[in-house]
């Protein structure tokens, strides 16, 4: 599967205002932003970004995800601390 695939799925089944997809293989990390993030717990987050992926996940095109979910006000500031 494609960093671009992953992508796409992303931001067609979630409002997300950016997605930031890297890794190749099967093996993938995802940055993920929006304001829907806001009060959810960490758990809560990667659910939500795992859900539209599962059948990626069930069939082994990905095997294994490396998810951060941020809020576009906790993006900007992880940016700036990390030189983004």
């Amino acid at each position: 599967m494609e960093t671009s695939e992953i992508k796409a799925v992303l931001m067609k089944a979630l409002a997300l205002d950016a997605a930031h997809v890297s890794g190749d293989g099967s093996h993938f990390q995802v940055i993920a932003v929006s304001e829907q993030f806001a009060g959810m717990s960490r758990v809560k987050k990667q659910q939500t970004i795992y859900a539209p992926l599962m059948e990626y996940i069930s069939d082994n095109s990905i095997h294994a995800l490396s998810i951060k979910a941020y809020t576009p006000d906790e993006w900007q500031r992880d940016r700036k601390l990390n030189g983004f």
